[in-house]
């Protein structure tokens, strides 16, 4: 299996680039989930303005995205957004550490901006669960993320644990089996020893799971499925243990499509594979007929075959 790296290669790549060798530029891409970036020099070479887009914006600010970027950004965190985005860094390549792993650790917090915009449900998740074990509470609200114009991420927090619903859809009947059959291996891999202190993984097929059912807008359609994973207070006992799960989990729903795909192609492969050996047995078993010439009588040559 192959983890996702949380961070955007092109920001980590062009923000390298430009502090070596500063130039304009204006360049727009898209992440995962349909996030849209653009990262120009509006003003100067060594200005850069980074700007971010992200349909669910609205809730991570609701659940405390903005005080994560001013905590990671400080004073990069822009006081005017570029229009049609919803939130910029004003990064001047002249203020950047000099010292190269420094360097290396700016770019990198760069590059994980849409990051940190999406950690903010699961860091308050983490939170609300300490509080609640601290007071004795019941249990906290759930939040929720549409992400995506069909899918959503929910996430609770109790006081002995934090649960985090995907809901996820599969446009073709082929994905939904390699879904199953992939969500399957995740419930069956906690039983081995190694890996028992792994999160507790559930999969549904079509209804929602009995916590989410009242809440509004969910699918029961034949297409969906939600997969539920149980947070124990040991998967985000400190800060760097919570920061490692929080990047792992916000990718899930992308990992297991990004596999999926990757199985289909690689049984395509096999199956062209396949196909190309048989044409080349069924080429050698053809047969050759023999070619006789004969004469007439005036000594024209005739080729029969």
């Amino acid at each position: 299996m192959i983890l996702l790296e949380p961070h955007n290669y092109i920001i980590q790549t062009t923000l390298a680039e430009k502090l070596v060798k500063p130039s304009s530029l204006d360049v727009q891409f898209v992440d995962f989930d349909g996030v849209r970036f653009h990262l120009s020099t509006p003003e100067r070479k060594t200005a850069l303005l980074l700007s971010m887009h992200i349909r669910c914006w609205d809730e991570l600010v609701k659940y405390g995205a903005m005080d994560i970027l001013k905590r990671e950004y400080g004073s990069l965190v822009a006081p005017q957004v570029e229009q049609e985005y919803n939130v910029s860094l004003e990064i001047d390549l002249d203020q950047v550490p000099t010292d190269p792993e420094a360097r290396e650790a700016f770019v990198m917090s760069v590059a994980m901006f849409k990051r940190n915009a999406l950690a903010a449900p699961f860091e308050r998740g983490f939170k609300t669960q300490k509080e609640l074990e601290a007071s004795g509470g019941s249990q906290g609200e759930w939040m929720q993320v549409h992400y995506r114009d069909e899918e959503a991420i929910y996430v609770q927090a109790s006081p002995d644990r934090v649960t985090v619903i995907f809901s996820t859809v599969f446009r073709e009947e082929t994905d939904r089996i390699f879904g199953k059959v992939f969500l399957q291996e995740f419930v069956d891999a906690r039983r081995q020893p190694s890996i028992q202190n792994a999160p507790q993984v559930l999969y549904s097929n079509r209804d929602p799971p009995l916590e989410i059912r009242h809440l509004p807008g969910l699918r029961n359609t034949e297409d969906i499925g939600y997969v539920t994973f149980v947070l124990s207070p040991r998967h985000f006992a400190n800060p760097s243990t919570a920061s490692v799960t929080v990047s792992h989990i916000q990718l899930f729903r992308d990992y297991l499509h990004y596999h999926i795909k990757c199985s289909k192609a690689y049984m395509h492969s096999r199956m062209r594979y396949r196909v190309s050996e048989f044409q080349k047995v069924l080429n050698r078993a053809k047969m050759e007929v023999a070619t006789t010439e004969r004469k007439t009588a005036s000594g024209r040559t005739l080729v029969s075959r």
